[in-house]
């Protein structure tokens, strides 16, 4: 008969059982990647940039304007990600370049929609103060 040695269970734990805390973060690490994708669709607005070989990469800008393609009916104006009107924007553009004199617009534009609208955008926005501003493409894919 194997016999044992007496334990003593009042002593301190000497050691630390980390598989619970490994298979929390497990689960936690799961689940952001689960969701990270559904957050970012839920901001970003559906636009087919037109494709450019030669397109430049440009800095984030605090004045991002989109065009996107609406169905029939006119493009659909957003500001920022935000949907919006020329009114609205006429009001929040000479706010900006009072903040910052070499404020940039970037412009992205579905290729879909009437290159006469695009003109208009970019004139609106030159009118307002905005001396510089980047036209969104894509790069081809090979």
């Amino acid at each position: 008969m194997a016999g044992s040695a007496p334990r003593d269970d009042d002593g301190p734990i000497c050691a630390i059982n980390v598989t619970p805390m490994v298979d929390l973060v497990l689960v936690l690490m799961i689940i952001f990647m689960v969701a990270a994708p559904l957050l970012s669709k839920a901001t970003s607005i559906p636009v087919n940039l037109p494709k450019a070989v030669a397109a430049e990469t440009t800095p984030a800008s605090p004045l991002t304007l989109t065009l996107a393609r609406s169905g029939a009916g006119a493009p659909q104006l957003y500001v920022d990600g935000k949907p919006s009107d020329e009114a609205a924007v006429r009001q929040l553009i000479p706010t900006l370049v009072a903040k910052n004199q070499d404020l940039q617009a970037i412009i992205n534009a579905d290729e879909g929609v009437d290159y006469g609208r695009v003109i208009r955008l970019v004139d609106l926005v030159k009118s307002l103060g905005v001396s510089k501003f980047a036209l969104s493409t894509e790069t081809p894919r090979q």
